[in-house]
């Protein structure tokens, strides 16, 4: 499996102000809030495998935080 550190990062500098959009958006997506809360202690997804596009907005990345508490 690759690690985040196989990939080529264009400009690693950007992360911060990246991880900063994304967590705005969190405040703004309360559905994704309540399925995080609930999805967290009974993982409903365990064991299945779910993947997406190399480019991921920061409300996608918000909805992989959910589908990851979820167990998937």
């Amino acid at each position: 499996m690759k690690q985040i550190s196989d990939f080529d990062i264009k400009d690693i500098s950007l992360a911060d102000h990246g991880l900063k959009r994304i967590d705005w958006a969190w405040k703004e997506m309360r559905v994704l809030q309540e399925l995080e809360t609930r999805f967290v202690n009974a993982k409903p997804l365990k064991g299945i495998h779910i993947s997406g596009c190399l480019h991921i907005t920061t409300e996608t990345a918000n909805l992989a935080r959910v589908l990851k508490a979820a167990g998937a």
